[in-house]
């Protein structure tokens, strides 16, 4: 497991490119029946990608559970939200088998001990992106499909940020401790996201890119409102934001992408907007 320790904002001032790539930048996420996991010390959030191929991959495999969390098991005292952004796959969570199309969603509750992941043809392999979150009681495991998800229109075409943002772990949808995701898909032509810029004090954020077309990126942009950085990201990596960063992007194309929150509460419109003429 990839341990890495928080940053504060003024030292990320002074940050090189490859410095800020390597705090913040998670890459290869999807390897051949390995479990990739990222432990980043901002709020304890575990991010992990799983790629199975030839076999079912259980979600500990290579992961020191008593080094890395003095736990049992992973999700003794954490809680799970994944989505499934490649073929049809299935997980196995305690006996009980769900089966997740492409961008399916699984929140997996804590206490759950045994979970697996297959996917249904190795040459069109299931890709299950993973976010936990420390927990402090169970609630029910639940799979939500994207026709389920909470939606909401933004944006608009003439600012070239017209998107769906699609809420799945969201107390509108189910009740859990902590943890929220959702996935915001991009019109074609539209390339900006998270417009305004802004930051949310009581949460931090994990972003992970996707459906990018080959030869294209997104420059996400990062640091505090008035000394912002980026990072040039590729298809289906995931960058960290800790809580006093901004968290917005633009791409050489449309895109979609999936945010992660964790922190003191879940009101999705608990932030504080950036202006845009006011960013630096």
């Amino acid at each position: 497991m990839d341990i890495r320790y928080s940053c504060n904002q003024k030292d990320f001032k002074r940050y090189t490119t490859e410095e800020t790539r390597k705090e913040f930048l998670i890459e290869n996420l999807f390897i051949k029946d390995q479990v990739t996991a990222v432990y980043s010390h901002v709020d304890r959030m575990v991010t992990l990608g799983i790629m199975p191929v030839d076999e079912c991959v259980p979600l500990d495999k290579g992961i020191d559970i008593w080094h890395n969390f003095g736990t049992e098991y992973f999700l003794e005292r954490r809680e799970l939200g994944m989505f499934n952004v490649g073929g049809p796959g299935r997980v196995n969570v305690d006996g009980t088998e769900y089966a997740l199309g492409t961008k399916d969603c699984l929140y997996i509750t804590r206490g759950a001990r045994k979970v697996t992941f297959s996917s249904d043809c190795g040459g069109n392999p299931a890709k299950y992106y993973i976010v936990s979150a420390p927990a402090h009681t169970s609630y029910e495991t639940r799979l939500i499909r994207i026709a389920d998800a909470a939606k909401r229109p933004c944006g608009a075409a003439e600012t070239s940020n017209k998107r769906t943002i699609n809420q799945f772990i969201h107390p509108d949808v189910l009740k859990t401790c902590q943890l929220s995701m959702g996935m915001t898909v991009l019109d074609s032509g539209s390339v900006w996201n998270t417009m305004p810029a802004h930051t949310h004090e009581r949460r931090m954020e994990i972003y992970f890119y996707f459906d990018i077309p080959k030869d294209n990126v997104v420059f996400h942009m990062m640091g505090e409102g008035q000394e912002t950085r980026h990072i040039v990201m590729q298809n289906e990596q995931a960058v960290i934001s800790p809580s006093w960063s901004i968290h917005a992007g633009a791409g050489t194309s449309n895109y979609t992408f999936i945010w992660a929150m964790g922190g003191e509460n879940q009101a999705f419109d608990d932030m504080d907007n950036i202006p845009t003429t006011q960013l630096r």
